[in-house]
């Protein structure tokens, strides 16, 4: 009886789990319209992010160039609570958090060393087509930085 009690608590946990994530307009492969976008001469672009369910998680993974067109790679794993994740790959920055407003709005920052060195919001638009990524930090060169990229879901 008590096996039971605890295989059907923890179904439920991860039922919920996956329901939570199901409903997260991000999930799926996201593709820079440049078109469309604010960037920069000059200045690194993602060109590929894709959001994925792993377990009660989420992982982004991020492909693009920096400024000298060079291939780049990272990625992040956590969860939308606001709490700093360990973000790999990236000489930029090496922790993360994203925070989940509402069903279309996530807002998130990297940092680097505890200091913020970027924060923006990620809003997907109604249809679920297409997100728009505003951006404001600081580069390499202590300069304040701003942009705002729009990603075309595949």
């Amino acid at each position: 009886m008590k096996a039971r009690t605890i295989l059907a608590s923890v179904a439920v946990c991860f039922g919920a789990a996956a329901l939570a994530l199901a409903a997260d307009a991000n999930l799926g492969t996201w593709k820079l319209n440049e078109a469309k976008s604010k960037i920069g001469p000059g200045a690194p672009k993602n060109t590929t992010v894709v959001y994925a369910a792993v377990g009660d998680s989420v992982k982004v993974t991020v492909d693009g160039v920096d400024a000298d067109g060079k291939p780049t790679h990272s990625e992040w794993t956590g969860k939308y609570d606001g709490k700093d994740y360990p973000v790999t790959g990236d000489p930029n920055s090496d922790m993360g958090w994203y925070k989940k407003i509402d069903d279309k709005t996530v807002e998130f920052a990297r940092k680097k060393g505890g200091k913020v060195i970027a924060s923006g919001k990620v809003v997907v638009a109604a249809d679920g087509k297409s997100r728009t990524v505003t951006v404001s930090g600081t580069n390499a060169k202590g300069e304040k930085t701003s942009m705002t990229a729009v990603y075309d879901k595949q």
